[in-house]
């Protein structure tokens, strides 16, 4: 279904969330010319109609870390096939991270991401440049240059900015522009060979492990740098208790520090590498059950300000190699929202409106755009989610080109049950999805 632009939707009967709003509540949504027009409004017998009943309507979910690959390793995703996944995990934006090949370090590549996200005509795309050129670490990328292109965030993720200088420096430039810093906090010469956590799971298996004192010790120099300069900092994918109460006690004293955890961080232990299976494998790494009780405690307490993915595709042959051959990175463009579900909302961890400020308006709000809202007027970037149907991970049925996920044949429950863009329906959950049973829904 591909609702065309200039005919009126109706989404009908659904529970409406937006945090952006602090809105929660049964109602009609009307779409037309691609914005959110009215609230409460009925039928006339020319619109498109969408049946919400029992399911709940959010605002398009934003994941502010992907990687698609393009250009330079489409063998693992491109921006087509990225984007296509996107939709199929409920994802209306997503943010692109710079390390391609080349990197995304001038205005030329950024534009040409643009262009590609245009082309494919799924969701929509922001494009995170490098903070060095070439991602070398040694000196700034053109950064003005590369805001004027569309860049809405900086970062070198696949490494952190070492040099505790340039870091200064890029995070005093970018306040010219109000644009964050988004860093992996790791140190490297803690983790050189580490292929897992330290811990006692890799003194078992003899693995070398890496400790999470090496995310801590970023983690403080870039809240330290944050602020001394009054730049805004943004910590990618924070894994370990002491980053989280880094993280903590710096906000408290008002540095202009954010951070996201991915859903593999909350969910799985390094208890899975005794499987020696690659899809395991990721940087920062799966960390003891106490790491994980952190970043959920975290997420809870509105220390953690999003959830997103980390979306790092491998082609099948790279993930296939020994473990310590093996790239790092899992997809999880397509099972976030389920883990999100079955992991933090029907656990208590996080009501729906808390969970969803996490996948929309907070990310808006950190990567500077129009989006995560269901406000009158504003683009009409929608996902209806079932909160209900179980179903089970298949990576054959995945869009994403490639299928390094470690929750093959997990059942979890709630997924995107139509995703739409720009007012057009860009996604709706095959049919067999809905045939695998769901749970009644829960008063609330």
């Amino acid at each position: 279904m591909n609702v065309r632009a200039n005919r009126p939707l109706l989404i009908e009967g659904g529970r409406v969330i937006d945090p952006s709003q602090g809105m929660d509540r049964i109602t009609n949504l009307l779409v037309e010319d691609g914005r959110i027009v009215a609230y409460d409004a009925i039928s006339t017998g020319d619109q498109e109609v969408l049946d919400a009943s029992d399911k709940i309507v959010a605002p398009g979910l934003i994941d502010m870390h992907v990687h698609l690959r393009e250009p330079g390793r489409e063998e693992d995703e491109t921006i087509r096939t990225g984007t296509a996944a996107a939709v199929a995990g409920g994802f209306t934006s997503i943010a692109c991270i710079p390390n391609t090949e080349p990197p995304i370090d001038t205005q030329a590549t950024v534009e040409f991401i643009r262009h590609q996200a245009v082309l494919a005509d799924q969701c929509n795309v922001f494009v995170v440049a490098c903070v060095s050129k070439n991602r070398e670490g040694k000196e700034l990328a053109e950064l003005g240059q590369l805001v004027q292109a569309g860049a809405v965030a900086f970062s070198d993720d696949g490494a952190p900015v070492y040099d505790a200088e340039l870091m200064r420096r890029a995070l005093e430039y970018c306040r010219m522009f109000d644009k964050p810093i988004l860093n992996h906090a790791e140190v490297r010469e803690l983790t050189q060979g580490g292929v897992m956590h330290e811990g006692l799971v890799s003194l078992v298996l003899g693995l070398p492990g890496m400790p999470s004192v090496a995310e801590d010790v970023m983690a403080s120099r870039d809240i330290a740098l944050a602020d001394a300069t009054g730049g805004r900092i943004h910590m990618m994918h924070v894994s370990s208790v002491g980053s989280v109460d880094l993280i903590r006690r710096a906000k408290g004293r008002g540095v202009r520090v954010t951070t996201e955890v991915c859903p593999h961080h909350f969910t799985l232990t390094d208890d899975s590498l005794r499987s020696f299976d690659s899809n395991f494998k990721m940087s920062p790494p799966l960390r003891s059950q106490k790491h994980v009780n952190a970043c959920i405690a975290g997420l809870a307490d509105g220390t953690i300000d999003v959830i997103c993915t980390d979306h790092a595709p491998h082609a099948l042959e790279k993930k296939m190699r020994e473990l310590d051959q093996a790239p790092f990175g899992i997809v999880g463009l397509e099972t976030a929202l389920g883990l999100v579900v079955t992991r933090l909302i029907e656990p208590g961890h996080l009501d729906w409106p808390a969970a969803l400020a996490k996948m929309t308006i907070n990310p808006a709000r950190i990567l500077g755009i129009n989006k995560g809202t269901l406000a009158i007027g504003a683009d009409a970037d929608i996902t209806v989610i079932d909160p209900t149907v179980r179903w089970t991970v298949d990576p054959t049925k995945f869009r994403s080109k490639s299928r390094n996920t470690p929750f093959a044949g997990w059942k979890l429950q709630g997924r995107a049950d139509s995703v739409i863009v720009g007012g057009r329906i860009k996604y709706q959950a095959p049919a067999e999805a809905a045939e695998q049973g769901r749970r009644p829904a829960r008063a609330r």
